[in-house]
């Protein structure tokens, strides 16, 4: 991409976005006899806590008594604000495109618990304000040079937040179709926690405050700042549905990253939500398609603040607290080594019956 798209906002449009998706509710049938199954393994019953209900739910996510999470991929969905050149973060918008090339280079932390956990990590361009360099790991998805400023006019239009959910919803789909069991939707974007904080205020009616943490390390004069943008951006506007807000706040990673969520889901993948950021674009798909919430299994709960809240209004139990906040979907990689042993417990432990039987 060569050219910087209009900067002229469009009407919304009334077309409800992925239309043509179906989202099949968890089988119950299958989830009592998984549970059943998970009673029966050589071991005392519900001794191994919640590691047997998240091995229940895999299986009834994908359908089938033998779960599999062997083949796990990060997406690295990268964006600009306009809420950044306004003085949203503590760090410059041209970070975001600096960050994207060290994520290729397979030098970020990401890609480091990456590699540990055996997770392959793509990056998505959904609206970086540069040009990228061809990558084999680099996927060309963007829908413009960033986002404008919430605080003056809407960020996207709603033929953009269209596009943006189904570019996500297609990259599931291309996940799935290369036998992919799970996936991590992680972002990177400099002035996303404003985006995601507004957010989550309009969906959940959590106070402004409440939502806003220091997201890349503001201090409190960068807080003062990013609270007035804030503030100012939720008083332009009293959009309460979610595509409508996706619109005003934006931002394009985050609207592809809940056309992912919703795409994945209906192709029955286990979606591993990361921290606040991913947690945002969950809401955004949840609000959008209620039915996708039992696909997300919530990693880990994030020190910024606001994340606790958002789990809260999502019905959501993290896996772990580590407190950490760097977002890229690395809480989402450090769960998925326990992911991978839930499904391994109810596939690979022999029954009791057949160990007192000496069918072993």
């Amino acid at each position: 991409m060569t050219s910087r798209p209009s900067q002229t906002p469009r009407p919304l449009l009334q077309r409800p976005p992925l239309s043509g998706l179906s989202v099949a509710p968890l089988d119950a049938a299958l989830g009592a006899a998984l549970q059943a199954k998970a009673d029966g393994l050589a071991k005392p019953l519900a001794s191994l806590g919640r590691l047997e209900a998240l091995a229940v739910r895999i299986g009834q996510i994908q359908g089938r008594l033998d779960p599999q999470m062997d083949q796990v991929r990060a997406y690295v969905f990268a964006g600009d604000h306009g809420f950044a050149n306004a003085g949203a973060s503590a760090y410059p918008a041209s970070v975001t495109a600096a960050m994207a090339a060290t994520f290729l280079a397979g030098k970020a932390s990401v890609n480091a618990l990456a590699r540990s956990a055996k997770v392959d990590v793509r990056v998505v361009d959904a609206g970086i304000d540069a040009v990228l360099a061809p990558h084999p790991l680099l996927i060309e998805a963007k829908v413009r040079r960033g986002s404008r400023n919430a605080a003056e006019e809407p960020a996207l239009t709603a033929d953009e937040v269209n596009l943006a959910l189904d570019r996500g919803a297609a990259l599931a789909a291309e996940a799935a179709a290369e036998g992919m069991d799970g996936v991590i939707p992680g972002e990177m974007g400099i002035g996303n926690s404003t985006s995601a904080a507004l957010l989550m205020h309009r969906l959940t009616e959590v106070s402004l405050t409440d939502c806003l943490g220091a997201g890349a390390g503001q201090d409190e004069a960068g807080m003062a700042r990013k609270t007035a943008l804030a503030e100012r951006a939720a008083a332009r506007t009293s959009a309460k549905d979610p595509f409508q807000v996706l619109c005003e706040f934006g931002g394009l990673e985050i609207a592809m990253m809940a056309g992912f969520v919703i795409g994945a889901a209906a192709l029955r993948r286990v979606v591993i939500v990361d921290g606040f950021i991913s947690s945002a674009a969950a809401l955004v798909a949840v609000r959008l398609r209620p039915e996708i919430l039992p696909y997300c299994i919530f990693a880990h709960t994030s020190a910024e603040r606001g994340h606790r809240r958002l789990l809260e209004a999502l019905g959501g139990e993290a896996l772990l607290d580590l407190g950490m906040r760097l977002g890229e979907g690395s809480g989402a990689v450090l769960s998925v080594p326990i992911l991978r042993s839930a499904a391994a417990l109810i596939r690979e432990t022999a029954s009791l019956e057949d160990v007192l039987a000496g069918r072993l």
